[in-house]
């Protein structure tokens, strides 16, 4: 049996700052027809950005979806046409602010594959050199540096609870341990 869903029709529903929602009808493997409602996101980068001393520099910003601060990697999400590699130097800086002389690709991820359609490209920055944070107008963070082993640590202890930065932490451990 093929798996693919064909769309019938699509109406957008909302179009918002950062994410459309669409209503999609699709027709499924067996014949049969359903509803998708899709949340189209212009896709992101987060990193990890990793010091000399084997510390990452890492973010505290309250999220209101969640109505508390969670402990994160920098991130952000891409412009319209934006190349990755340009977004991630560009939060790094903006979030960290670090500028990175080593800026290595370690992954993709899908967020929440039933209805987002957001990928967030992984990376790893090293030899970073610190100027000054500077985060958009409505961010408010703070930074913070912690060993990349006390995170891992923490990741599996359920106290980072971003999926993202679980995600990229443990690959980037995993990156690190495979490529010394």
């Amino acid at each position: 049996m093929e798996l693919f869903e064909k769309k019938l029709s699509s109406k957008q529903i909302f179009d918002g700052k950062i994410v459309k929602l669409f209503v999609d009808e699709v027709e499924l493997p067996d014949g049969q027809k359903a509803i998708r409602e899709i949340v189209r996101h212009p896709g992101a980068v987060c990193v990890v950005p990793l010091t000399d001393e084997g510390e990452v520099v890492m973010v505290k910003q309250f999220r209101y979806p969640f109505g508390e601060v969670l402990l994160e990697i920098p991130a952000g999400k891409l412009e319209p046409g934006e190349d990755p590699l340009e977004a991630v130097m560009r939060e790094l800086e903006e979030e960290s602010g670090a500028v990175a002389g080593k800026i290595e690709h370690i992954g993709e991820i899908y967020t929440t594959v039933a209805i987002f359609d957001e990928k967030i490209q992984l990376y790893l920055a090293r030899d970073l050199k610190f100027i000054s944070a500077h985060p958009d107008s409505d961010e408010f963070i703070e930074s913070t540096k912690i060993p990349l082993s006390e995170l891992v640590k923490m990741v599996m202890n359920n106290e980072i609870k971003d999926a993202k930065t679980q995600i990229a932490i443990l690959k980037a451990e995993k990156y690190i341990e495979e490529n010394k």
